[in-house]
């Protein structure tokens, strides 16, 4: 008997239930297109549906454990979800409604900084990485920065920035150097003088005694000096050599060719003369121009 009674609750349960159902709205399906929607509230809506889907499939990508074929599809579907979700901001706009793309999310790195990564796999700019996504094979490197190659100037980039004042032309425009410099250069101006004025009292006296046949002690600096003049003569006797060498030899290796070279006129017949001796080899035989010769000789022609 109470089989029966729980037999009986059982169908009662479910004609329950199916009446239930029977006095509800059909289930409404989201428009495939946004375009399609006229209402500002059902965009609203249907929006609101993404971000649920969204939402879910993100806490579930944060899973490493889902292996690398699934993590792949979930941020597939996220990333389709997303560019839907666009679609929905776009009409909500058109439609006299707020925009909510103005503040959405910045796609950041595993360190939470904001980065804007490249798409080498072809499916449109805006690609996104989600959790685990970001941690598989290939995916990190996109969020890694390729390190700055230093580029090797040129030459013409280096002179570019090359002036007057690299040189050192303008170094006496403010007159710094000169008030720097002026104490230095009085000094060695000075010094220099004084070492003159030395020398010069020096070979005076050497070519006084000289003069007079007079045997004088000489000094070591003396000596030196007198070296030095000496060194200095022989070294301009060589100089003068070494020219007159130069020149002769330049002299000797000019050399004019006194050959009498011939006039337009001559050229000419010499040019006339070829022709005919062509004209009779390709025309004549050898046995008539050997006659011919022979008749010349008896003639005693000449031409």
């Amino acid at each position: 008997m109470a089989r029966n009674e729980e037999k009986a609750q059982s169908m009662l349960n479910r004609f329950i239930t199916m009446k239930a159902e029977e006095k509800k709205k059909p289930k409404e399906r989201r428009p495939f297109l946004a375009s399609e929607c006229r209402d500002l509230n059902e965009a609203d809506k249907w929006r609101q549906q993404i971000m649920r889907e969204i939402g879910r499939k993100v806490a579930e990508i944060q899973n490493e454990g889902l292996g690398e074929h699934r993590l792949r599809d979930l941020n597939d579907e996220i990333n389709k979800l997303i560019r839907e979700k666009s679609h929905w901001e776009r009409r909500i706009v058109e439609l006299g409604g707020p925009n909510y793309a103005r503040h959405s999310a910045k796609m950041t790195d595993l360190d939470g900084n904001i980065v804007d990564v490249p798409n080498p796999s072809g499916r449109g700019p805006g690609y996104r990485y989600f959790g685990a996504a970001k941690k598989l094979p290939g995916v990190r490197e996109l969020f890694e920065k390729p390190p700055e190659l230093r580029k090797r100037r040129t030459r013409y980039d280096i002179y570019k920035r090359i002036n007057a004042a690299y040189y050192g032309y303008r170094d006496d425009e403010d007159g710094i150097l000169e008030r720097v410099e002026a104490p230095a250069e009085e000094c060695m101006r000075r010094e220099a003088v004084e070492e003159w004025e030395r020398l010069d009292r020096i070979r005076k006296e050497a070519r006084k005694a000289v003069r007079s046949g007079e045997v004088v002690e000489v000094t070591a600096a003396t000596r030196e000096i007198l070296h030095e003049e000496e060194e200095d003569v022989v070294e301009e006797e060589r100089m003068k050599e070494r020219e007159m060498r130069e020149r002769l030899d330049e002299k000797e290796r000019e050399f004019v060719v006194h050959v009498p070279l011939p006039d337009e006129k001559e050229i000419e017949k010499m040019v006339l003369q070829k022709k005919k001796a062509d004209l009779l080899n390709r025309y004549v035989s050898d046995v008539l121009m050997e006659e011919q010769t022979e008749a010349k000789d008896l003639l005693n022609i000449h031409r």
